[in-house]
């Protein structure tokens, strides 16, 4: 009898763990249980916090990251002025015109659209009143949302034609502001091979040569140079001599080692820039080169990823999904960049502050250019 005791003892003992475990493993599921579980939804969760530090945070250091931007543009056109304008006008005055002319342009046109895209708003719906292009409700600022539209959760309101929350603005890009964006990029990439391609020589002349070095160096007799430090005795003394003769009388040899110094200072600057710029190339240019895709798309970063998803859902049903906002690559850059009512090229190659087309609450679509054309046809 005490033998069986012992027995339902470990068995009770053996099924109690595993008891617990499968309890515990009920109630969490019933806790957590959602009909929209997926690896998706798994990786919002665990990425909250990130979220929350870049809604709390981005907002606070935006202006130090308009103030960063500024300060390195400002030391990169300083050292173009300082280092190249010199080294150009003693190799051609004529040719360092020209590049003036060039690099001025592209300075102008960085700074105005940098500008304007910082201080020109994305767009808002109207607040207090009726919006009849609405077609839902913002679900986080409870308000109309047109088409388009989406909420920003560092600003916390919705914005027209949302495209992205841009640190390095400091402001939304939207609507309004999304031709001052891509542009002011195209002008920071197209600047940065401008200073890439004009600046090459000196570059390599500064790190891989002797640059201004030389300049110094053959001032100096070089045959003198090569003999070393010649002394001359003075009341039993040794002492380096800081003199040379030429021509029966002595002359003083140039103190190299300032100079040395600041060969090093230049070569350190070259190298920091050439860094910089080149760095800011690749990047800028990967990034305006994927924008440029989309808008041939007749898409923004936010809807390119709706359109995405909704291609791939079409295709599960065997159909074939058609972005509504996609009249066709040249029609797409005329309304992105304002192209229309008599607009042209002088308003993209130099500053222009003209808006673009319609208010950003409605907006033309494929759909009714076709149901036009159909109508058109039975008439």
């Amino acid at each position: 009898m005490l033998l069986n005791f012992f027995k339902i003892i470990r068995v009770k003992i053996c099924r109690t763990p595993r008891r617990w475990y499968s309890n515990m493993k009920l109630t969490f599921h019933s806790l957590t249980h959602n009909h929209f579980m997926d690896q998706g939804y798994v990786a919002d969760t665990l990425m909250e916090p990130l979220f929350w530090f870049v809604e709390n945070f981005t907002k606070v250091l935006g202006p130090f990251f308009v103030l960063a931007v500024c300060a390195l543009t400002s030391f990169v056109v300083g050292v173009t002025y300082y280092l190249g304008l010199p080294y150009w006008w003693s190799a051609s005055p004529a040719a360092t015109v020209g590049l003036l002319i060039l690099g001025h342009w592209l300075l102008i046109n960085v700074v105005f659209n940098f500008y304007m895209a910082c201080v020109t708003s994305p767009g808002h719906p109207p607040q207090g009143q009726l919006i009849p292009e609405a077609v839902s409700i913002c679900k986080k600022c409870i308000s109309p949302k047109p088409p388009r539209t989406h909420h920003c959760s560092i600003c916390d309101r919705c914005v027209l034609k949302m495209d992205h929350h841009c640190p390095w603005l400091n402001n939304c890009v939207g609507h309004f502001n999304h031709r001052y964006f891509f542009m002011y990029m195209v002008y920071v990439v197209t600047g940065c091979l401008y200073i890439m391609v004009f600046g090459f020589s000196l570059a390599w002349d500064e790190v891989f040569g002797d640059g201004a070095y030389l300049q110094y160096v053959h001032e100096v007799d070089e045959e003198e140079v090569l003999i070393g430090h010649p002394v001359r005795f003075n009341h039993s003394k040794l002492i380096p001599m800081r003199e040379r003769m030429q021509n029966g009388s002595f002359h003083p040899i140039p103190d190299l080692e300032p100079v040395i110094k600041t060969h090093a200072t230049y070569r350190s600057t070259v190298i920091f820039v050439g860094l910089v710029v080149g760095g800011v190339f690749v990047a800028l240019g990967t990034l305006a080169y994927w924008h440029a895709k989309i808008i041939s798309k007749g898409e923004t970063s936010i809807e390119y990823y709706i359109n995405k998803s909704e291609t791939k859902r079409y295709a599960e049903n065997g159909l074939i999904y058609q972005n509504p906002y996609d009249f066709g690559l040249l029609a797409n850059w005329k309304l992105f960049l304002g192209l229309t009512d008599g607009r042209g090229w002088r308003h993209i190659l130099l500053p222009s502050r003209h808006l673009p087309k319609g208010t950003g609450l409605s907006w033309e679509t494929t759909t009714f250019e076709i149901l036009q054309s159909d109508t058109a046809k039975e008439k």
